[in-house]
Parts: structure tokens; C-alpha cells; sequence
């Protein structure tokens, strides 16, 4: 009887250390990281066994049992798929809310207004986020926006600027399938189905001919306030039948072409491409970089102007005009300030006319 009170005795004791210590493993923070952190990727449909021996082979908690019986304890809640970053020592019980809550390793990487998908395919690469090639690769797919253009030729203005939180590692084809779905949640908001059947007898054609011709207004000036008015004085071309004569149009006919250096000759405006609109009458076949709202506002409601040019004005906005005579006084002016000189020259000075004596006769005496 002694010898079984004993043996019953010890189990307790036993169980009452194993339990103390699965409880230590999963309420004691465990052990800190390199400055590099560690990254533990949990695949889909993963038990919560496999996830924890996952997390205990990477240094991640103390007690992959520990881990595993408190994931029991919570049958509702399942570990998320995805890859997850630990830079400080955490408990058991954290780590398991953070992998039942899906706090998956994300960084922000942002698209400008205006960029073209060939500046996001760079910026990509050099975040280390995908290679450039994969990106225009999935980018060059128009599938995606189909059923909204379904003439559109890639999805290069369709890619929305915004900030987005990506994994370290992204597949090329979710990154534009979620830039995708970010244009279309805005362009609901943006243009109502009445103001997109205004713009052409097709709905459908109209959205490729908005955004070709906000991507033109985005290019060509960086403030919002003008951007009206720029997509009115394109407008006015258009229907006058003058060629719209857009740099940033050439440039990007040159850079699909891997032509461009960074500079735009006048050789250049010569260069043989569709999206040459010194070249070619009309807008071009497709946008050339992706807009942001202000400018798919402005090309949804261009101002009302008889504006028909436009010159910078080295102050980041432009001069504006009518006629081809006072457009040509702009370019002086602009020319001017590039020199260093007042946009007017002054004034010619006044020259005083000097007076004319009189003649009196006498008095009659």
C-alpha cells in the first residue's frame, strides 16, 4: 500500500512539474533574436503540431507540446497561412494570437501618381519585393480589367496608386490583382455610370479613353488645380483635330522599346511608335502611366476653356492660351525665366519730348 501511495504520489508530482512546465513554456516570454529577426513561414491547412514544431525548430517559443495544447484549448480559432517576422522575445501565448489573428509580415510600398508600370517594376526589384520581368510580365496580362476596358492592351493605368502592405516575397500576379481591385473600388466613386456614358456611346470604351486621357493630364503637370484645365485643352485639340503633341507621350513609346535615356531630343519627337502623338492624331492607344484621382476627375470633367496650348512656367504650373500667336509670347516668357530674366521684359523708357518755343508778336503800339 505504501509502495502504490508512492508511485501515485510521484505521478502527481510528475504531472504537476510537466504541467507547471508546459504552463511556464506558454506564459514566459522566450529568449530574444538577432538584429535580423527570425521569419517562419506556416503553410495553408497546416495542424497546429506541424505549426509548432514549426515554431520551436526556428528558436520561436520554448514548448512546441506547451504551444500545441494551448492551440487545443482554442478549437475556434485557426492559425493563419502566411509568413510571420519575431524580433522580440515573446510568450507562447503571444505568439499564438498573433498567428490566430494572421499579423502576417508586411512592409508598405507605395505607388506614385504617374508612375508607369515600368517605374513600379523597378521600384519592386529594388525593394527586393519580385523581379522587374515577373512584374511586366503580370502586368502585361489585360485580363483583369476586362470586363472595365476590354480594349486595353496591358493593365499600365489600371495599376492604382496607393501605399500597399506587401509579404516579403510576393507572387507578381497578386500584386497587380490587388492594385487592380484598388482601381475599382475607387473608379465607384470616382465616375458614376451616367458620367462614363456621357463620354462615349460604349460605357466600356469610354473607361480606357478616361483613364488614356487622365494618364496624359497626370504626366503633364503635378498640380491638381490644373489639371482641368490641361484635360480641357487636350479635349478642344481633339475635337478641332490637331495632334495633341504631348512629350510624355513619346517618352513612353520609347521606354515600352527600351529606347529611352532619360532625355527627349527633338530627333525624338520623330520616333515611330503609336503613342507618338507629335506622329499620330488622336489620344494613344492605351494610358502611359497610372493616374490618380485628381486627374481621372479632370478627365472625366474637363474644364470649359478655349484653350488650345500650354507651356510651363518654371514654377511647376503652365501658361495657358488660346491662340498660336499668344502661346508663342508664353514660350518667350518661359524661355525668360529659364534665363534667369522676368517673364516681361520692362518697360521701354519714356522719352521727353523737349518743349517748343513760342513765337509772340509784339503789341501794336
Amino acid at each position: 500500500m505504501k509502495y502504490f501511495l508512492a508511485i501515485l504520489l510521484l505521478i502527481v508530482l510528475v504531472a504537476g512539474c510537466a504541467a507547471a512546465w508546459i504552463w511556464y513554456g506558454i506564459t514566459k516570454p522566450y529568449r530574444g533574436f538577432a538584429a535580423e529577426g527570425t521569419f517562419v513561414e506556416v503553410p495553408r491547412g497546416a495542424s497546429s503540431r506541424h505549426v509548432a514544431n514549426l515554431l520551436k525548430t526556428s528558436g520561436v517559443i520554448r514548448s512546441a507540446l506547451g504551444f500545441e495544447i494551448y492551440a487545443r484549448r482554442h478549437p475556434k480559432r485557426t492559425l493563419q497561412a502566411g509568413e510571420y517576422f519575431f524580433d522580440h522575445a515573446m510568450t507562447g501565448r503571444e505568439v499564438f494570437w498573433k498567428l490566430a489573428n494572421g499579423q502576417v509580415y508586411q512592409q508598405p510600398f507605395t505607388v506614385r501618381e504617374g508612375e508607369t508600370m515600368f517605374d513600379i517594376a523597378r521600384e519592386l526589384e529594388a525593394g527586393k519585393f519580385v523581379r522587374a520581368g515577373d512584374f511586366l510580365f503580370a502586368a502585361g496580362d489585360p485580363s483583369a480589367v476586362r470586363d472595365i476596358a476590354p480594349d486595353a492592351q496591358t493593365l499600365e493605368g489600371f495599376l492604382f496608386p496607393a501605399t500597399y502592405e506587401l509579404p516579403r516575397h510576393p507572387a507578381a500576379s497578386e500584386l497587380t490583382t490587388e492594385m487592380v481591385h484598388k482601381f475599382k473600388e475607387e473608379w465607384k466613386h470616382i465616375a458614376p455610370p451616367a458620367a462614363v456614358a456621357s463620354n462615349s456611346e460604349n460605357g466600356h470604351q469610354a473607361v480606357n479613353r478616361i483613364v488614356t486621357l487622365a494618364s496624359l493630364v497626370e504626366r503633364e503637370t503635378p498640380r491638381p488645380e490644373e489639371r482641368p484645365l490641361v484635360a480641357g485643352a487636350f479635349e478642344n485639340r481633339l475635337r478641332k483635330g490637331m495632334r495633341l503633341q504631348c512629350d510624355p507621350t513619346v517618352i513612353y513609346g520609347m521606354e515600352r522599346l527600351g529606347k529611352y535615356d532619360g532625355t527627349l531630343t527633338g530627333k525624338d519627337l520623330k520616333f515611330d511608335s503609336p503613342y507618338n502623338t507629335y506622329e499620330h492624331g488622336g489620344l494613344p492607344p492605351g494610358p502611359i502611366g497610372n493616374p490618380g484621382e485628381a486627374s481621372l476627375r479632370a478627365a472625366l470633367q474637363p474644364a470649359q476653356t478655349n484653350y488650345l496650348y500650354f507651356v510651363a512656367n518654371t514654377q511647376g504650373g503652365h501658361f495657358f492660351a488660346a491662340t498660336l500667336e499668344e502661346h508663342n509670347r508664353n514660350v518667350t516668357k518661359y524661355r525668360r525665366l529659364l534665363a534667369g530674366l522676368p517673364a516681361d521684359p520692362p518697360p521701354a523708357p519714356v522719352v521727353a519730348k523737349k518743349p517748343q518755343g513760342k513765337h509772340h508778336r509784339g503789341a501794336a503800339r
